[in-house]
């Protein structure tokens, strides 16, 4: 491997940590702060970092005047609706198995750009979903009861919802967009649509709390890692090495927080819990083998030759 591809995936990896660790540092910030402040001052910060970089690099793109209504859309399923659906999740359950839940969203979004964009479908991608659902019910449960908040998993759920309604708005706007300038707008736009949110429901509580950097680096951290770096190695990744391949690193995502959980905030982390990771991974890669891959096995044990 030459010092390159090496410093390509090295960064990817690295990306993936961060994203892994954003579970951990809302955790450590909500300790202090409530949600929509946490996601608004994550938001800004990114805002901020990312138009600086773009703009320094030449990366950014301007919008043009037909896409500025899917923009708008673009951010109103992520970062806005998304961030309220993970981040009162994560008041509610841990953040190993918030990790786990959010993970899931490569499992619905072929089943959303069948209906929407029709796009085929594979016998993997129901598999997938099959494992990885029981990989999360075995996290979940255990005998006699649910180890889980479900108001938390109902948030959760929507945030998996948002993400997936905003891959399939995505689709037709990264192929006119670079992924850095659509990540800067709508962290802007989704900023601005939370500053409402921010004046009605936390600024009377926020505005009786003592200034604090040790609950404030959490969000700094949040900010400029993982919705600002990770994004950029993610970037970087997917121009040297495909989309496919960068997006196969962000299974490592939900096992990382388990790890890191378990070290930091002191989370349980048991044989069962494992267990049920190994198992959502597994599906989670599964789901992505395409059906020309599955036919192309099948012709290679049969002895039938392979029909493009």
């Amino acid at each position: 491997m030459s010092r390159k591809h090496f410093l390509i995936y090295a960064g990817i990896i690295l990306g993936m940590v961060f994203w892994a660790f954003s579970f951990i540092w809302f955790k450590m910030a909500n300790m202090y702060y409530p949600p929509i402040t946490i996601v608004l001052g994550r938001l800004t910060i990114s805002s901020v970092f990312l138009y600086l970089f773009t703009r320094i690099t030449g990366t950014l793109q301007t919008l043009q005047k037909k896409d500025r209504l899917h923009i708008v859309i673009l951010s109103l399923f992520n970062p806005f609706l998304y961030f309220i659906g993970e981040s009162y999740g994560l008041t509610y359950v841990s953040s190993s198995i918030g990790a786990v839940i959010i993970s899931t969203i490569p499992l619905f979004t072929p089943f959303a750009a069948h209906y929407f964009l029709k796009e085929e479908l594979s016998i993997m991608n129901y598999i997938g979903i099959f494992l990885s659902f029981f990989g999360v019910l075995l996290i979940l449960y255990q005998p006699g009861k649910w180890q889980v908040s479900w108001q938390g998993l109902a948030f959760l759920l929507f945030a998996v919802f948002c993400a997936v309604a905003y891959t399939v708005r995505l689709t037709k706007l990264s192929f006119r967009y670079n992924a850095l300038s659509l990540i800067t707008w709508q962290n802007s736009l989704g900023a601005l649509l939370f500053i409402p949110l921010f004046l009605v429901i936390d600024f009377p509580t926020v505005s009786s709390i003592s200034w604090s950097w040790k609950y404030f680096i959490p969000v700094l951290e949040l900010a400029v890692f993982a919705s600002s770096f990770s994004f950029v190695l993610f970037a970087i990744g997917v121009k040297h090495i495909g989309a496919a391949r960068t997006n196969i690193f962000s299974y490592i995502i939900p096992a990382l927080t388990v790890i890191f959980a378990y070290f930091i905030l002191d989370e349980a982390l048991t044989l069962k819990k494992i267990t049920g990771i190994f198992i959502v991974i597994t599906g989670l890669f599964l789901a992505q083998i395409k059906s020309r891959f599955l036919k192309k096995m099948m012709n290679r044990l049969t002895g039938t030759p392979f029909q493009n």
